[in-house]
């Protein structure tokens, strides 16, 4: 990480956070306390923020520099609202295509997918606020720049975005080993959503089970699963696929 990415001390975030500065993540050690602390965090709730109390040990291994307890992560790009991402698709006449990253911890990864979901036309990607990847300069790069275009969607529940995609009139689909049919068996030339899982424990059971259908890659090999770039490749152009040939 970059020095030039990073924000420290408490007084410089929260005035970073009020002249718009998008704020990524904040670490913070846990024994800080005090009034300040407490307006940050404030501002970390009003402004939807990950915040994540580590031993100091671990931020001074972030940069030697008088970080005073706190390090900020500043975004390599603007997130936007999933909530008025999708009105906006359907006022453009569009035909809503998003897809859903849940539990992806790779940025390797993450920069793939994006590159594909720009070249191939993805309205939207949408991220988990924690445990998962966020447009930080390595993504970015990976990406080849598709995350400087592409809108990301950082949501701090992921459940109540896929309910919210479904109450919208888009149709969740879930890659999953766990499914009865191919994704070939599915029609995505409605507005679709595609959910796809981290690599090591694919798409959590509590969003299996709120998804309109699962389907699975057929596999022939002994490698028990693809890696989740290509698999969100071949999920992505089946949509394209069958869209142009209606």
């Amino acid at each position: 990480m970059k020095e030039k990415e990073l924000i420290f001390g408490i007084r410089a975030i929260i005035e970073a956070v009020e002249a718009g500065k998008d704020i990524d993540k904040i670490m913070v050690k846990r024994e800080l306390s005090g009034a300040l602390f407490k307006e940050l965090q404030e501002i970390c709730r009003t402004y939807d923020i990950p915040m994540q109390k580590v031993p100091v040990e671990r931020l001074d291994r972030i940069t030697r520099k008088n970080h005073q307890g706190v390090i900020s992560y500043i975004s390599a790009a603007t997130y936007q609202k999933l909530e008025q991402i999708v009105p906006f698709l359907y006022e453009q006449g569009k035909n809503p295509f998003i897809l859903v990253l849940d539990g992806l911890t790779d940025v390797r990864n993450f920069g793939a997918i994006a590159r594909t979901c720009e070249v191939a036309g993805v309205d939207a990607i949408v991220i988990p606020a924690r445990g998962s990847v966020s447009v930080n300069a390595d993504a970015m790069k990976t990406s080849a720049g598709a995350l400087h275009t592409i809108p990301v969607c950082r949501e701090n529940s992921l459940k109540d975005a896929i309910t919210f995609l479904k109450n919208s009139g888009i149709k969740v689909v879930a890659a999953t080993e766990k499914a009865a049919k191919y994704y070939t068996e599915t029609d995505m030339t409605v507005p679709v959503a595609l959910v796809m899982g981290s690599e090591d424990m694919g798409v959590s059971p509590e969003h299996l089970r709120i998804c309109d259908e699962l389907v699975k890659i057929p596999q022939f090999g002994t490698i028990q699963s693809l890696n989740v770039s290509v698999a969100a490749g071949v999920m992505i152009y089946e949509v394209i696929n069958q869209r142009i040939k209606v």
